[in-house]
């Protein structure tokens, strides 16, 4: 029983211990110490000495959140987002944490902003990306998981490709990757009402095609609005790795009906 309590003990004095800790910062005092001393003040001691220490009521990984939310929200994509997402990766915010996070704050604050913060956070997270063969050459490109082998759907493709999926909630989405030559079949999205698919191109070369009309080139940035009942196929480029976000259209009586593959001779006249 002894035992018992100061275990007990020593596990709340722990716990208080982390929920006291405090932030230690110096940046105000070391770029603005003798120009502006009371702002460097308030900043060391004040809003890291102070506000961000009290980790008890909020987290430093949830102060991070807020913080990076704020000022993407804003436009702001200097040095100060570049530190405060290097803070947040301390704070045990994972890469694809990161990447979900910037695209939700995307649909609320904007398309060019999220790109913004993306150019940082793929320089940030760029760390946890080893190794220098084709595959990691091209992780290092976006910050967007590549994920696993899509053995799944292997049988609807020619080549290999891989799944990361990125989020399951509000608007699920998953990151498809292609290497150099692989592409899926020709399918459809089948809808009764809605349906169809959203692709947003994220590094690489890569290709769509509707049935009966001429393919169009997908890069960075490129949105692909795809209707449902339309039959179409996309991959990357025969010289190029290539990724996309997937985003499924809800609908009514939806079912993804896969067909022929595309034949070499058909694509290989894309260039």
């Amino acid at each position: 029983m002894k035992k018992f309590i100061f275990t007990q003990l020593l596990l709340i004095l722990a716990i208080n211990s982390m929920a006291q800790q405090k932030v230690v910062q110096t940046a105000g005092r070391d770029a603005l110490g003798e120009f502006a001393p009371e702002f460097a003040r308030l900043n060391d001691d004040i809003l890291f000495g102070e506000v961000w220490s009290r980790n008890d009521l909020l987290s430093l990984r949830d102060r991070s959140l807020v913080t990076i939310t704020s000022l993407i929200s804003q436009g702001i994509t200097d040095s100060s987002l570049t530190y405060h997402l290097q803070e947040a990766k301390k704070n045990g915010i994972t890469r694809t944490e990161a990447a979900e996070i910037i695209t939700h704050i995307a649909f609320y604050a904007g398309w060019p902003k999220a790109w913004g913060a993306f150019r940082l956070a793929k320089e940030v997270w760029n760390d946890d990306i080893k190794g220098d063969d084709a595959k990691a050459r091209f992780q290092r490109e976006m910050i967007f998981p590549i994920g696993e082998p899509n053995t799944a759907y292997a049988k609807y493709f020619i080549g290999n490709s891989y799944l990361a999926q990125v989020s399951t909630k509000q608007v699920p989405f998953a990151n498809v990757t292609f290497e150099p030559g692989c592409r899926n079949n020709w399918h459809v999205h089948k809808a009764d009402k809605g349906g169809g698919q959203l692709l947003v191109g994220v590094a690489g070369r890569g290709w769509y095609q509707e049935e009966g009309k001429p393919a169009v080139e997908i890069l960075p940035g490129t949105v692909i609005h795809i209707p449902a009942n339309v039959k179409h196929w996309h991959g990357a480029a025969r010289d190029s790795w290539f990724a996309h976000l997937a985003f499924a259209v809800p609908g009514e009586k939806t079912d993804n009906v896969w067909l022929e593959p595309v034949g070499d001779e058909e694509y290989d006249k894309l260039k």
